[in-house]
């Protein structure tokens, strides 16, 4: 699994980052952001969507003829348009999630922000969210964008990753932690 996040990581890296350098220089790297998060919520909310991006079945030439659609049901702008189009005729669409996440990178680090993904067994509410991105500010000290990520099996509580620093108090690791000490004394 890592593998294959580090190769999605390198396949992305080249694409986020013309399309933030072209965004730069237009002055539009935030609505740049808000397109591409558009198409990535419309993957995240439409399986039929994520299917044809994922596809390895459906060829390049199909995946660019079925592309305007998307991209106008979508709003992207011309930046994001001539990409995913560049995307599609290298038969890369599957990497666009990974491209998506590289430009939020490059987009908040130009903020002077990082990003962290924070996963929780619920969705967060909007106070959860500000007192977690106040005290991951105050212990980083820059500003703090969350991807949030939901995943039932935690029971409870967060794992939060920022850079290469991950705080797990989810109960799920707790209920494995005690199980561990029990089976050493027992």
């Amino acid at each position: 699994m890592a593998d294959q996040v580090s190769i999605l990581a390198q396949i992305a890296r080249p694409y986020a980052a013309a399309l933030f350098d072209l965004a730069a220089a237009d002055g539009r790297i935030d609505a740049v952001e808000a397109e591409l998060s558009a198409l990535d919520r419309l993957a995240a909310e439409s399986a039929d969507f994520a299917r044809y991006l994922a596809s390895p079945v459906i060829k390049a030439e199909e995946k660019s003829a079925a592309l305007e659609p998307i991209l106008s049901a979508a709003g992207a702008g011309p930046l994001v348009g001539n990409l995913l189009r560049v995307v599609a005729r290298n038969g890369r669409l599957f990497a666009l999630p990974a491209i998506v996440s590289a430009y939020r990178s490059l987009a908040a680090e130009a903020r002077g922000e990082t990003t962290a993904d924070v996963t929780s067994a619920a969705p967060l509410t909007s106070d959860q969210r500000a007192a977690l991105a106040e005290t991951l500010k105050a212990s980083i000290g820059k500003t703090v964008s969350l991807n949030e990520h939901v995943d039932a099996s935690l029971i409870g509580g967060l794992v939060v990753k920022v850079g290469s620093r991950m705080i797990d108090s989810s109960l799920k690791t707790k209920l494995s932690q005690m199980k561990i000490a029990m089976k050493e004394v027992g």
